[in-house]
């Protein structure tokens, strides 16, 4: 008796049944339910291909109107659905399709084979020109496609052929086409890749992690409904093989994941947290943690998608201020966690009761206190004289850091009076607490998203809330380029050892590659860290996409500023992109809410993400938020708008007291506007009314 029957699906086919007439997709999905049980039902009508080159590769009635292309290989019981279309259109995306297994990557590929003249292949510069045969084999290109290829005299034909590759081949084609080394790309893309399968055992091939970038093998009804349902998120079901590899591996201690915007941090976050959790018995936990509410509540909806109830139950996903509230109120503690207004009128009384004696600004002493006493937990006089002040701007001698210690020793006491705490120190007084009921810790695995914006106190937390060093303990994904928080912690003073058990991810999924050079080269000339001892200079990625470079354009009023979004929006509508994918974006409160009522007077229907509240995707509307709140967030189209020199950076030079905490801050406000402009994924604008910032080049 035959085993039964292996359906998978592709990438491409779930991109194709997503463009389906809404009316057609809950057919087709009854179809390919039924399908996916028997795929040698009677009631299934396979046809060829009119001078199809595959075959295997056949078509499957839908309905009178529509078809789906599938891979039959009955033979081994196989079958793969690729894609589905108007009866017309489908044929002709099958004709020169052809399946096969690559004998280098064991992955199962379906490309294109393109007949190239011999007039074509005469002695021109070529883009791929310099390399043998036996490299663009070695980087997963099948052999049938090496007369295309090597017959492409410009980029511009190479990106139109982007569909006709496999997945795979085009981005070690992309990487060489943009200059980078051929040993480079091959370690980078192709670490540990080698083929495993036979040339004709199409279901081990599907097995293996090249395929799982592009096929996902459905084995219940479930399923089915679940992919179907949200086609276009694909982040749920494939994974580069990069990612899967971190996901999979396991670390002797802590380990640590850097990439820039669009590399699928988070997503590789939440797929390890996914996995460790089904891997843990009943009564241990896995911590989700990171810096900000809204990015943790955006996180735990996303993890729902891709977990089941019992690893849910196993896993806490929640942002570390909350985590040490509620920790400490059940405790007992007896202080109040402020923020914002709060602390900003305690340092204001603390620094009138010291009598004013240092001329330097509530800035210098608020820094001061965050990044020199409680990075290193130096809450005594005489720590503080002692600690290292390395990258601060001003100089100060022991007197002056006595002085200083004055306006410390009456912000404190303004502290206890009130019974009021700022979060480090509440984090500090949690982490005492913590250590002295015991070092087992109280989580067996501890994933941080977003790593680059906690501070050394939030890490000594983490610390002590893993235990003692242990198998997976602690993951940390991040990256400074995006820190956005006046936070910075180097990891092994901080108790967290990543040595060894560093990654990199360097294939961008979400921007344009324009986008994406834009936005970097607002950071040229910054020195960024790699959350530890070392520096990243984080321009070692590559987007795999194309498209137009961001749009910058400067009005004299900003009515004139909205006349224009206004009619961008109104073109990308009439395009066909959705409401929902379009989001404008500004530095502050007060610039949303006049663009918001600007736009609904413009006849925009319009919804804010809020600190409080996640981008409901259900709900229609243009998108609109601050430029901190859409941090972990992507749409297909960004406005930055009001990008005025007096907004952007949002701050002026009396507000600081040396040229460190100045640079410095630009620094935080130059990264802000690069984490907006990535989060675009086709197109990006830039506006401001009046005159532009300074951060723009």
């Amino acid at each position: 008796m035959m085993d039964r029957p292996v359906v998978a699906i592709s990438t491409d086919f779930l991109t194709s049944f997503a463009a389906l007439p809404r009316s057609r997709q809950g057919k087709a999905t009854e179809f390919f339910n039924k399908f996916r049980t028997n795929p040698n039902s009677p009631g299934i009508h396979y046809e060829k291909i009119d001078e199809g080159i595959d075959k295997n590769i056949c078509s499957v009635h839908i309905d009178d109107t529509y078809r789906a292309i599938v891979v039959r290989c009955p033979d081994t019981n196989v079958y793969m659905l690729l894609w589905v279309d108007h009866h017309d259109e489908a044929y002709a995306w099958a004709k020169r399709k052809k399946c096969s297994i690559n004998k280098v990557t064991g992955g199962v590929q379906v490309f294109d084979v393109q007949e190239v003249a011999a007039g074509e292949q005469v002695e021109k510069k070529t883009v791929f020109g310099a390399y043998t045969d036996d490299q663009l084999i070695r980087i997963g290109l099948p052999e049938e496609q090496l007369p295309m290829v090597k017959s492409m005299e410009t980029l511009e034909a190479f990106y139109a052929m982007k569909k006709s590759f496999p997945e795979e081949a085009y981005e070690g084609l992309e990487w060489l086409a943009h200059g980078f080394a051929y040993d480079e790309v091959v370690e980078t893309l192709y670490e540990e890749t080698s083929a495993e399968t036979g040339a004709e055992d199409l279901a081990k091939a599907l097995q293996s992690d090249s395929s799982k970038k592009s096929f996902v093998i459905v084995d219940g009804e479930e399923e089915l409904k679940r992919i179907m349902a949200e086609p276009l998120e694909k982040w749920r079901i494939f994974l580069h093989p990069t990612q899967r590899r971190i996901v999979n591996r396991d670390y002797a201690g802590p380990a640590k994941v850097l990439g820039g915007a669009g590399t699928g941090k988070t997503v590789v976050a939440m797929h390890r947290a996914k996995r460790l959790a089904a891997e843990l018995p009943m009564g241990k936990r896995v911590l989700f943690t990171t810096f900000t509410k809204n990015l943790a509540d955006d996180i735990r909806e996303n993890l729902r998608k891709i977990a089941d109830v019992d690893q849910m139950k196993k896993m806490e996903v929640i942002n570390l201020d909350a985590w040490v509230a509620l920790f400490l109120r059940d405790q007992g503690y007896e202080y109040v966690i402020s923020y914002g207004d709060e602390l900003n009128q305690l340092w204001d009384e603390a620094i009138a009761r010291a009598g004013g004696a240092l001329d330097y600004t509530k800035n210098f002493f608020m820094d001061e206190w965050t990044r020199v006493v409680q990075a290193q937990e130096a809450y005594t006089k005489e720590k503080y004289i002692k600690a290292s002040r390395v990258g601060r701007g001003l100089r100060l001698d022991r007197i002056k850091r006595m002085k200083v210690w004055g306006v410390f020793e009456e912000y404190m006491c303004l502290c206890d009076e009130r019974k009021m705490r700022d979060s480090e120190h509440a984090m500090y007084e949690c982490r005492i607490i913590l250590e002295k009921q015991c070092s087992a810790g109280k989580y067996e695995n501890i994933i941080v998203d977003e790593g680059q914006d906690l501070s050394p106190s939030a890490y000594r937390l983490i610390r002590a809330l893993a235990g003692d060093s242990h198998r997976n303990d602690i993951f940390i994904v991040g990256d400074a380029h995006q820190r956005i928080y006046r936070n910075r912690a180097i990891l092994t003073k901080c108790g967290i050892n990543v040595r060894g058990r560093a990654r990199k991810l360097r294939i961008n999924y979400r921007t344009t590659e324009e986008i994406r050079k834009y936005a970097f080269g607002l950071l040229k000339g910054v020195s960024f860290d790699d959350m530890d001892e070392a520096y990243d200079d984080g321009d070692n990625c590559q987007s795999l996409t194309h498209g137009d470079t961001p749009t910058i354009r400067k009005f004299n009023t900003p009515e004139e500023e909205l006349e224009f979004i206004a009619g961008e929006i109104k073109g990308l509508e009439a395009a066909g992109v959705s409401r929902k994918d379009i989001c404008l974006v500004a530095r502050t409160h007060r610039l949303v809410d006049a663009y918001k009522e600007g736009l609904r007077k413009n006849g925009f229907e319009i919804f804010e993400i809020k600190a409080s509240k996640v981008d409901d995707r259900s709900c229609d509307g243009v998108r609109i938020a601050t430029m901190h709140r859409v941090k972990g967030l992507e749409f297909q189209y960004i406005f930055a708008a009001g990008v005025n020199n007096k907004t952007l950076p949002n701050g002026v030079r009396s507000d600081f007291s040396d040229d460190v905490s100045l640079e410095e801050f630009e620094t935080e406000e130059k990264c802000l506007l690069y984490v907006t402009l990535t989060r675009a994924r086709a197109g990006a604008y830039v506006t401001c009314f009046g005159m532009m910032s300074d951060l723009i080049v």
